[in-house]
C-alpha cells in the first residue's frame, strides 16, 4: 500500500478548495430581510390582537409571543423552516421562531425512541434546559393565575 501523507498545509489548501464559497453581502440581507419579515408577522399579531380583542400590556405580549412559538412549530412540523433557515441562514434563528424551532427539531426527530428517551429527552439537548423550563413554568403560573386569580 503506497499511502501519501499530506502536510498541514496541503490539507489547508484541499480544504479551502473545496468549501463551497458564499457571498456574504447576499447572506448579509437575505438573513436581514427574512428576520425583519418575522418580526413584521410579529408586529400584525400584535396589532391584530390589540384591534380585535383588545388587549395591551403583558397579555398583548404573551398573547403574541405564544401565536409566534405556535407558527415557528407548526412550520417546523410542515417541514417549511428548514427551508427558510437554509436561505435566511441567521435571519431565521433570531426571533422567537426560531427558538421555538430549535426545541421542536430534535423532539420531532427522536420520537421514534419514544417519548421519554426520544422526545423529552432530546428536546433537552439542543435548546437547553433553560428555554423548555421557561415556558413550561410559565405556562403553568398563567393557568394558575388564570383559574384562581393570584
Amino acid at each position: 500500500m503506497n499511502k501519501k501523507i499530506m502536510s498541514n498545509e496541503q490539507y489547508l489548501k484541499l480544504v479551502s478548495d473545496i468549501t463551497p464559497k458564499t457571498n456574504e453581502k447576499r447572506s448579509l440581507l437575505s438573513s436581514f430581510l427574512v428576520g425583519g419579515f418575522i418580526c413584521s408577522i410579529g408586529q400584525f399579531i400584535r396589532y391584530f390582537f390589540m384591534l380585535v380583542f383588545k388587549m395591551h400590556g403583558d397579555e398583548l405580549a404573551s398573547a403574541t409571543s405564544v401565536v409566534l412559538i405556535f407558527l415557528g412549530i407548526l412550520l417546523t412540523g410542515l417541514g417549511v423552516y428548514d427551508r427558510i433557515g437554509k436561505r435566511a441562514g441567521g435571519g431565521s434563528i433570531v426571533p422567537i421562531t426560531g427558538f421555538a424551532n430549535s426545541v421542536a427539531s430534535p423532539a420531532m426527530e427522536f420520537a421514534s425512541e419514544g417519548f421519554v428517551y426520544g422526545l423529552a429527552a432530546k428536546m433537552f439537548v439542543v435548546a437547553g434546559p433553560i428555554i423548555v423550563y421557561g415556558v413550561s413554568a410559565s405556562a403553568i403560573v398563567g393557568l394558575i393565575y388564570y383559574f384562581f386569580g393570584l
